[in-house]
């Protein structure tokens, strides 16, 4: 928000959940009050049964830059999905959009079948990727699939993991704190969430559990609470856990990254000099 005042520019949200309208405070998603203050794009425009995808992310973001960038010579991207921010910045690759018959047809399968005589399939059909892939993760065996019997061909031949060039240049900055703070922060946020009302959040919601984008955290954990898996506390516990283990899974994720700089979140001044002095030999990517 900071950011954002200071160079008077709107927030391109880049969080894959708050995207949706439904999924309101177990996303933390910005308040009315800060949406009036500066203007935020891809903040709850969805409804949880549209289809989306981070390559349709990336198309419309860079639609958006386009325009942005007659008036402004700064855009901003924030959020914590680290696909949806690598579409934008190197690309992603071409996959087709999978049509609402094959997505039912392949669910019906997985409830029937199961795990493992889809993969058996997957193993037959594109061996290259069943190397690669997370046998265990229902979600991408099954993607994998739609995609082989949609189009006759292998899911591997769509990924070609090829950096597209930008005609923007790009300034990558992380936010992180000591790692006491960081999970102190994370436990009061989501008692913060709970006392707004998650749980009636998660109950409204409940009938639509198996859609996509409620395999999220936050969510899930209540959801097997209303189910009786456990008691309330677990619930908010497990909640606790399973964010903590994001952070690291999303610092892990982007310190790969060596075009990142990193600063403490209250450290705004050297951010926002960092941003209007940056230089770099090597261009070339961007």
């Amino acid at each position: 928000m900071d950011i954002a005042k200071h160079f008077g520019i709107p927030i391109i949200n880049a969080d894959s959940r708050q995207i949706y309208r439904e999924l309101k405070i177990g996303t933390a998603r910005p308040t009315d009050e800060q949406t009036q203050a500066v203007r935020h794009y891809f903040v709850g425009t969805l409804g949880l049964d549209d289809y989306y995808s981070a390559s349709l992310f990336e198309q419309q973001v860079l639609q958006l830059l386009d325009q942005l960038f007659q008036t402004s010579d700064y855009a901003l991207l924030t959020g914590g999905s680290m696909m949806y921010i690598d579409a934008v910045c190197d690309g992603i690759d071409d996959i087709p959009t999978i049509d609402e018959e094959t997505r039912r047809l392949m669910k019906q399968r997985l409830a029937d079948e199961g795990l493992e005589a889809l993969c058996e399939e997957l193993r037959r059909l594109d061996p290259e990727y069943y190397e690669i892939v997370d046998r265990q993760n229902p979600r991408r065996v099954v993607h994998a699939l739609e995609i082989c019997t949609m189009t006759g061909k292998t899911y591997t031949s769509f990924r070609r993991r090829e950096r597209r060039q930008r005609t923007f240049r790009i300034v990558k900055i992380a936010l992180n704190r000591p790692r006491e703070e960081l999970y102190e922060r994370i436990n009061r946020r989501v008692d913060q969430m709970m006392s707004d009302g998650l749980l009636d959040e998660a109950r409204a919601l409940y009938h639509k559990k198996e859609l996509n984008a409620l395999n999220t955290v936050g969510y899930k954990e209540l959801f097997d609470y209303l189910d009786g898996r456990w008691p309330l506390e677990e619930a908010v516990e497990r909640i606790k856990g399973n964010t903590r283990r994001y952070a690291r899974k999303q610092l892990t994720w982007y310190k790969k990254d060596k075009q990142i700089r990193w600063f403490h979140p209250d450290d705004k001044q050297s951010i926002i000099d960092y941003i209007i002095n940056y230089e770099t030999e090597d261009t070339t990517n961007y």
